[in-house]
C-alpha cells in the first residue's frame, strides 16, 4: 500500500497497478502550486518536462491544461471561501475537485514515466527544486514528500503516519 501526506491511500492507476510514487509527488504538488501565486513557474516547468520527450504541439497542449485546471481548482476554493456557503458541503467539494485534479496529473506523469524511464532524475528535480519550493509551509512545502509501504501478514498490524499516530490498544 502507498499513502501521501494529504491522507489519500494507495493510489492505482485505472489498470489496478500501484502509481508511481514520484508521479504521485510531482502530481500533488501540481496541484498544490496551482493555488499559488506563483502557479506559472509550475505550469512552465511541467511544459519544459513534457517538450523534451514530446512534440511542442502535445507541450502546448498540456500547458493549457493545467491553466484550465487551475480555473476549475480557483472556482471551487472561491465557492468555498463565499460568505453564507455551508463549510460541509462547500469544503467537501473543493476537496473533491482537489483530489480529482491530482489524480489526473499523478496518471498523467506515471504514463509519461512508464514510456519514459529516463525521465525519473529530472522529474525528482522538479519536484525538489522548483514545485516544492512553491507550496505553502501548511500544504507541505520544503521536503514534505512522504512515500510509505508496508506489508502485513497473518495476524501483523501495520501502523504508519506521515506526521502524529496515537494507538490506544486493549
Amino acid at each position: 500500500m502507498t499513502s501521501r501526506t494529504r491522507g489519500h491511500g494507495g493510489a492505482r492507476d485505472p489498470l489496478g497497478a500501484d502509481m508511481d510514487p514520484l508521479a504521485v509527488a510531482v502530481g500533488t504538488a501540481l496541484v498544490g502550486a496551482m493555488a499559488t501565486d506563483s502557479w506559472q513557474q509550475a505550469k512552465r516547468a511541467l511544459v519544459a518536462l513534457w517538450r523534451r520527450v514530446r512534440p511542442e504541439v502535445e507541450a502546448d497542449t498540456v500547458g493549457a491544461e493545467f491553466g484550465q485546471a487551475r480555473m476549475r481548482l480557483l472556482a471551487a476554493l472561491e465557492g468555498a471561501a463565499a460568505p453564507g456557503a455551508a463549510p460541509g458541503i462547500d469544503s467537501g467539494v473543493t476537496s473533491g475537485v482537489v483530489s480529482a485534479l491530482e489524480t489526473d496529473w499523478q496518471f498523467r506523469l506515471h504514463l509519461l514515466l512508464r514510456e519514459h524511464p529516463d525521465l525519473a532524475g529530472e522529474l525528482r528535480r522538479v519536484l525538489d527544486a522548483e514545485l516544492t519550493p512553491l507550496l505553502p509551509e501548511e500544504d507541505g512545502g520544503r521536503g514534505a514528500t512522504v512515500v510509505m509501504k508496508a506489508q502485513a501478514s497473518g495476524s501483523g498490524r501495520v501502523y504508519q503516519a506521515a506526521r502524529d499516530q496515537h494507538i490506544t490498544e486493549r
